[in-house]
């Protein structure tokens, strides 16, 4: 890989900012990690509302995190910049109502970038938007947190291992004099 070449920017996003996203980034930063990708790929996350601005993680979702190995990320929630649809590759919606606000408001030529969290989950990629998303566990408890970090984990793989094309494809464009 070429350590000149821009990052390939992942941004994940829910509705606050403070359970799912933060779980996803965590989640795949440390993949990011695993995967010898630091420096060539990163994540960060925010929501599509203002509701928890300056909000640290939500306690439940951290300790989920920490019950996995996986320590939460230093975080304070912030509602996504519509500057990010041209610097972010990759925009993961987290449930079918972030897909539809991010696509409904993206610029037009960056559409593509927003993709559901879920449709690199193999065992759901072939099903409807609405069918992929993952709800909000701020409302359950620790059992929903639990299944949230389940349907996150999922999908993981899938999401480094596109990653892992882009990479490659952008190692084998040939470059602008």
């Amino acid at each position: 890989m070429n350590p000149t070449a821009s990052t390939y920017r992942i941004l994940t996003v829910c509705t606050g900012n403070i359970c799912r996203s933060p779980m996803a980034e965590s989640m795949i930063a440390h993949a990011l990690r695993e995967a010898g990708f630091e420096g060539f790929a990163a994540v960060d996350s925010a929501g599509t509302t203002h509701y928890e601005v300056g909000r640290p993680i939500d306690p439940r979702a951290a300790r989920i995190l920490g019950l996995h190995g996986l320590a939460a990320p230093t975080h304070a929630a912030r509602q996504f910049d519509p500057a990010w649809y041209h610097e972010r590759e990759l925009i993961l919606a987290l449930d079918v109502d972030h897909y539809g606000h991010l696509r409904e408001n993206a610029p037009a030529g960056t559409e593509h970038k927003v993709r559901m969290m879920r449709e690199f989950d193999p065992a759901v990629a072939h099903l409807d938007h609405l069918d992929q998303g993952i709800e909000d566990p701020w409302f359950g408890d620790h059992r929903d947190f639990e299944l949230t970090w389940t349907l996150l984990a999922a999908a993981v793989p899938g999401v480094i291992e596109h990653v892992r094309s882009e990479l490659a494809r952008r190692e084998h464009e040939p470059t602008s004099a």
